[in-house]
């Protein structure tokens, strides 16, 4: 089984670095307002921003130059002053830095001795598959725009509790149901600086929907979106081969002793079209080696009924499954580390890290 190495916790006076690995926005004026809040809240918790170079550039440069993109990442890992890394947003095309990355032996020689946090979600999941596979442990959790900018007068307290993951010293406790939910923005402008989130009281809390006890293994998933097209190559054609010749998705018995967590993006997909992506996941193997299932709550809980049928017809009646847990994009978020060991306790309805 493959081991990952933890890197250490940030510590105040740590710089961190700011990556656009995916889609550009940051560098465009309409985000200066996120890019100030971003920054004022990671030098709240006591960290120093360091945008790397190329994040800045906007969305058209960044979408011509995924070779710049890459660069930064190098930038960061190259950097000896600089100790966590936190990718601004997500985006739909990150699998085309991981060959500027993966055929680096330098690249790959930094990340493997000299390990550093690696926060982000979404299309990120290529980038967390990348470093797996490089024996780094990496963080589905936090981003800059999404949770760090978050435009209410403070970050959501849920997730600025799973901020806590990331620093020395913070204590080691099981990941629990948030008390509510949030609804997605439909409006990311400068006008909703300090005007809060709709939220909802969480009725379901985390759900069992099936199996009993408790399960463990190494964390190790993503977004079902990615995935799918890394597979497929569904949406990128050239993913597929990115996915095929790095060998970024495990297969088969790679999943044995390993947790895989699975959530939904934005774009809310239909009961049918997850189904086809759990299907191509499925065939990978995952549901047959895999110790159990952690599903993220879907966002604004769109399809929320329908995705629990959707999760067991495609999982098989053997494999535990955990669903409605904060993670990925629903609002508020908390933390999974991948290639770190955790324990699923169904009865206490919680993950710890042993």
């Amino acid at each position: 089984m493959k081991t990952c190495v933890r890197p250490e916790g940030l510590c105040p006076g740590d710089k961190v670095a700011v990556v656009s690995l995916s889609k550009g926005i940051l560098g465009e004026e309409s985000c200066r307002h996120d890019l100030h809040l971003g920054s004022m809240r990671l030098n709240e918790l006591g960290l120093v921003p360091e945008f790397m170079p190329n994040s800045l550039q906007g969305v058209d440069f960044l979408a011509e130059h995924p070779e710049a993109r890459a660069a930064d990442l190098k930038r960061a890992f190259q950097d000896d002053s600089i100790r966590g890394i936190f990718c601004a947003i997500g985006g739909d095309d990150t699998y085309r830095t991981v060959p500027y990355c993966m055929d680096d032996p330098g690249f790959v020689h930094l990340v493997q001795e000299h390990p550093k946090i690696f926060s982000g979600f979404s299309d990120t999941t290529v980038n967390h598959l990348m470093f797996y596979q490089l024996g780094l442990s990496t963080f589905y959790g936090p981003s800059f725009i999404n949770d760090l900018a978050e435009l209410g007068t403070e970050m959501l307290p849920y997730t600025m509790n799973a901020m806590g993951r990331y620093l020395a010293g913070f204590p080691n406790r099981p990941i629990t149901s948030s008390p509510v939910w949030y609804e997605e923005r439909t409006d990311f402008s400068e006008a909703q600086m300090g005007v809060s989130r709709a939220d909802h009281p969480e009725t379901h809390g985390y759900e069992v929907l099936q199996g009993e006890g408790t399960f463990s293994g190494i964390l190790l998933g993503g977004c079902t979106e990615t995935i799918y097209d890394l597979l497929t190559g569904a949406v990128h054609p050239e993913a597929k081969t990115v996915n095929e010749t790095y060998h970024l998705f495990p297969e088969g018995e790679e999943w044995d002793g390993k947790i895989c967590f699975l959530e939904t993006s934005e774009e809310k997909p239909s009961p049918e079209l997850l189904a086809k992506e759990l299907s191509a996941i499925r065939e990978k193997g995952v549901f047959d080696h895999a110790a159990g299932l952690i599903i993220g709550k879907p966002q604004d809980e769109v399809h929320y009924e329908a995705y629990k049928e959707v999760y067991q017809q495609a999982a098989g009646g053997k494999i535990p499954i955990l669903y409605n847990v904060n993670f990925g994009h629903a609002y508020p978020r908390t933390v999974l580390a991948i290639g770190q060991e955790a324990v699923v306790d169904l009865e206490k309805r919680e993950i710890r890290y042993p």
